[in-house]
């Protein structure tokens, strides 16, 4: 037997011996009433008989049918209830118990129904807390709590099968607040346009305890049968027995029509403790009145006071060896973080937000402690996406919001510059369609930004996925290339200092929840000094989308983003890949595009879709846009500003603007492209092409 075990035993005996207090043996039942039901200490007003409860409402019966017994809470006045009591609180006035969860089946992806779930509490003075309960939507879609036609709280979740999750983060399940406490509620389910896969199964809406988390949540929904729900007790004067300290408590109740339900919340008297909810609950704390000869001898005993000072040092010692090493700890920590936040840039992001004369809020500085927390410490099932610089995983806040946290590679130098421009230009950036970044943490081995989540993923996505079940119309082409437009016009000169992206491609345009376009990944971003051009050692880019005069002269300016852009109006017109895995010959979209144009064969490429919904002189006016973006010289592209002007022209039905603006003259020799102000019609005034029109060919392996 080891010497501290010796010395903690002595010190337990030493303790009940001389303890100088203790407390009444106090029953939270009135007197002559059972005490428990199987595990559950029952305290009044709630009662197992009428006699032993304030009223029916507070009945509990107790099941011995169960081993052990289980208690349910029965009532039959207005309302049956009858669900499993876990525990009751005096000090919270609260009850927890057990629902039943009800599941809402669909047998196709989409519909929408509303059904009444939980259990009413209307009439009964029992109300869902709203400070200790939460909304989870487990399944496919949409989920919104209403409550006389007012919807009080929702969320999305996006299901995805073949994932089993532990904890609910959007995926298979999601969560949110409410605002009121509720006596009943209704669940409205959509699940329509959110799936992943073909997965419409089952669904369930339901308030739930904030602290519960299910076990598993998989695709196809499986039935998870019960689970904890907090409801609040509330008290009438004229419901107790005079003489009790009782008062209103301010906004115990919180009604949705913005009223507060007046309740009364008891406490026993200083000096006193029990059951303050009937006469004689609380009694008085005494001091010990029958200490033993043994406990006096012991406090007398100089030896016997020495062993325990000794047997405290014993025992202390490992404690304070263990504060000793987390001290250390803590500060070694402190050290990294710092060492990590210099080697991660810091101080080059303070240097260069300074001079730039921009800020980032510092309540947007994010600690390591809160993004793992946030990502479930980075699990890989919460993995957006991958990228040339790094990983991005979907968290949560603690306030529910959900955001986009990038985790970038192990940095070199060169990723570290790339990094430290990315945060310091989009520290800059304040636009609707342009990803807003919401922070970053520097403090970790390897830099973390957080940007506000983008929900419907992106347009490659959405041009390329054959399977995928949102209307894509047009219009909404265009609206969506009218944005691209806007933003990169907004970067190029509504900026202090312009700004090139240099990666523009549809997979690097999000969608948000209403299908507009956010621009990201600024990680090869630079801002450049007007009437500069930039040269870069190294070409960077996207075959496909890279600009041909950048990748022979190494000079990236603006027009090289609306190159890029006209891929992206291309992709949007033909639904066709920048560059194409199918075939041998002609695998950039650029050349086919450019070709079919000079030849009148417009309708070969022009997706079939388009072709039937939209007007010809639109479309024929959209991409003549598109073969002017792509033009090889630099020169004889248009701006990113002539481009927004000249969609928004189009959108409005506004052709004489589109044709004013595009008008071409490449030269006697050259080959010129004209768009008629009265009908958008293609002219080509020579059979022969110009060099200057088809952009490079690239291979890849």
């Amino acid at each position: 037997m080891s010497l501290e075990f010796v010395c903690l035993l002595l010190l337990l005996s030493y303790w009940f011996m001389v303890l100088d207090q203790s407390t009444a043996a106090t029953s939270f039942a009135k007197p002559g009433c059972e005490r428990s039901c199987g595990n559950l200490t029952i305290p009044y007003p709630f009662g197992l008989s009428t006699n032993c409860s304030l009223n029916s409402w507070y009945l509990i019966k107790c099941d011995t049918s169960y081993n052990p017994p289980k208690p349910f809470l029965n009532s039959f006045l207005q309302v049956e209830l009858q669900s499993e009591v876990i525990s009751v609180s005096i000090e919270n006035q609260t009850i927890t118990t057990s629902v039943s969860i009800v599941n809402f089946c669909n047998s196709s992806s989409q519909g929408s129904r509303i059904i009444t779930t939980g259990t009413d509490l209307s009439g009964s003075p029992f109300y869902y807390a709203k400070d200790r309960n939460k909304l989870m939507l487990v399944g496919c879609g949409n989920g919104l709590v209403t409550q006389k036609q007012n919807v009080l709280s929702g969320c999305t979740s996006i299901c995805s099968q073949g994932a089993t999750l532990t904890g609910c983060y959007g995926i298979n399940c999601c969560q949110s607040l409410v605002p009121f406490d509720l006596s009943s509620y209704k669940a409205n389910f959509t699940n329509s346009g959110i799936q992943q896969g073909d997965s419409p199964g089952c669904s369930a809406a339901f308030l739930v305890d904030q602290t519960w988390v299910p076990d598993k949540v998989a695709q196809p929904f499986v039935f998870l049968g019960h689970a904890p729900v907090i409801w609040l007790w509330t008290l009438q004067s004229k419901e107790l027995e005079p003489g009790l300290l009782c008062d209103k408590s301010e906004a115990v109740v919180k009604l949705e029509d913005g009223t507060s339900l007046p309740n009364l919340q008891c406490r026993c008297r200083p000096g006193t403790q029990g059951n303050p909810y009937f006469s004689n609950g609380c009694q008085a704390i005494r001091e010990c009145s029958n200490c033993t000869k043994e406990v006096y001898y012991m406090k007398k005993s100089p030896s016997i006071m020495l062993i325990v000072l000794l047997c405290i040092g014993v025992l202390l010692l490992p404690f304070g060896s263990y504060l000793l090493y987390k001290t250390v700890k803590k500060r070694r920590n402190k050290r990294r973080r710092q060492m990590f936040f210099k080697r991660n840039g810091g101080l080059l992001l303070q240097q260069q937000l300074s001079s730039k004369e921009s800020t980032i809020d510092t309540g947007k500085i994010f600690t390591a402690k809160e993004l793992e927390k946030a990502t479930d410490h980075f699990n890989e099932n919460r993995i957006l996406g991958r990228g040339g610089q790094g990983t991005v995983y979907k968290g949560m806040l603690p306030d529910g919001k959900i955001v986009a946290v990038k985790k970038s590679k192990l940095v070199d130098e060169n990723q570290l510059d790339q990094f430290i421009n990315e945060v310091a230009i989009l520290s800059q950036i304040n636009h609707r369609n342009v990803v807003k970044l919401l922070g970053c943490c520097l403090e970790t081995e390897v830099p973390l930004l957080v940007y506000e989540f983008i929900i419907n993923g992106t347009l490659y996505s959405l041009i390329h996925n054959e399977n995928n079940e949102f209307p894509f119309p047009w219009s909404t082409r265009l609206r969506i290339a009218t944005e691209v437009a806007g933003a990169l016009a907004y970067l190029h000169s509504a900026t202090s200092v312009p700004i090139y992206h240099r990666d523009i491609k549809s997979s690097n345009i999000l969608l948000d929840e209403k299908y507009r376009a956010k621009v990201s990944d600024f990680g090869t971003s630079r801002s450049i000094e007007i009437d500069q051009t930039h040269l870069t050692t190294r070409v960077q880019g996207t075959f496909g989308y890279l600009d041909p005069e950048y990748f022979q002269s190494s000079q990236f300016t603006e027009k090289s983003d609306v190159y890029s852009f006209g891929v992206v109006l291309a992709e949007l017109l033909t639904g066709k890949k920048a560059i194409s895995t199918t075939t041998n010959q002609d695998r950039s979209l650029a050349t086919n595009f450019l070709l079919a144009t000079d030849r009148n064969r417009l309708d070969t490429i022009i997706h079939t879709k388009i072709s039937q919904e939209g007007r010809k002189e639109d479309i024929m006016a959209a991409a003549n846009i598109a073969y002017r973006c792509l033009n090889l010289n630099g020169k004889n592209r248009p701006t990113m500003k002539e481009v927004t002007t000249a969609l928004e022209a189009i959108r409005s039905q506004m052709p004489s603007a589109a044709a004013t603006n595009f008008q071409v003259d490449k030269g006697d020799t050259a080959e010129r492209t004209v768009i008629s102000e009265v009908n958008y019609t293609w002219t080509n005034t020579s059979s022969t092409s110009s060099a200057d029109i088809h952009p490079l060919l690239f291979e890849t392996s």
